[in-house]
């Protein structure tokens, strides 16, 4: 059966463990063909982001163009946008219908705590999201208000869909406790995912590989609850699978294939 396409908008990761890299090892990992638009290129291993050169707009319309005229694309994630301009780039074709099943991953600190994005650049892409996909500290920066709680991520995740964004997910991996808990909220409900928190120093690309799994099971065809569902048992298995590997001096990349099964 030829499988879906899934497209990523995002910046490039050197070290191989987020961004573009990454989308793409998990698209292929969960059974669909995998197509990107690079927004812009960064040095950065495991240890954090030592350059980032974010590409001219025009490549990024030119990208995105080439893969539209040529695939049927069934669901769109977008990572890193690095500008305005490369934003209001993504945002026109968003705006013209172009980009289905839009899943926003807002880059906007890196796990490493590097700044990679600006709020007002995410901003301009909510509206056109079918999910949003922040971690806490984004949420937080989006918001305008702390987000250190499972409460607090509640109220994070309505007041962003009030916002545009049909639903939104804020994930709690980088909360303390034993459970890793995610606040789904869309039309009106709010759904809590729990897992066991995985104990590793591997979680290097995390936000991005949820947020590619979201994308793949809705250019499948699941409902937005199934494929967060979906989504966080993956990266939880990734997670698991790489928490005694040696990749790197930092936080390591996951085991995004199931290569430790």
């Amino acid at each position: 059966m030829t499988p879906r396409t899934v497209l990523t908008i995002a910046g490039s990761d050197s070290g191989g463990g987020a961004g573009i890299q990454a989308d793409l090892k998990v698209f292929a990992a969960l059974g669909a063909y995998g197509t990107s638009v690079i927004t812009a290129v960064t040095a950065q291993n495991t240890r954090g982001v030592d350059a980032v050169l974010p590409l001219p707009p025009a490549t990024v319309t030119d990208q995105i163009e080439s893969v539209l005229a040529d695939f049927t694309v069934g669901a769109v994630k977008t990572g890193m946008l690095g500008t305005p301009a490369v934003a209001d780039a993504v945002v026109d074709a968003a705006r013209a219908g172009r980009l289905p099943h839009v899943v926003v991953d807002p880059v906007l600190v890196a796990t490493s705590g590097h700044r990679l994005g600006v709020v007002t650049a995410v901003e301009r892409l909510l509206p056109y999201a079918e999910v949003a996909t922040p971690n806490c500290a984004e949420a937080a920066a989006i918001t305008g208000r702390p987000v250190t709680t499972v409460e607090e991520m509640v109220d994070a995740a309505a007041a962003l869909a009030s916002n545009g964004p049909a639903h939104v997910v804020v994930t709690g991996g980088d909360l303390e406790g034993g459970e890793a808990v995610d606040v789904l909220h869309g039309g009106g409900t709010t759904t809590l995912f729990r897992a066991p928190r995985v104990d590793t120093r591997h979680t290097h690309g995390t936000g991005c590989s949820f947020s590619a799994a979201v994308a793949v099971r809705l250019a499948w065809g699941d409902a937005v609850p199934a494929a967060v569902a979906a989504a966080k048992e993956y990266v939880t298995r990734a997670l698991t699978g790489a928490r005694h590997w040696e990749l790197g001096a930092g936080r390591g990349p996951l085991d995004h294939f199931g290569w430790s099964r």
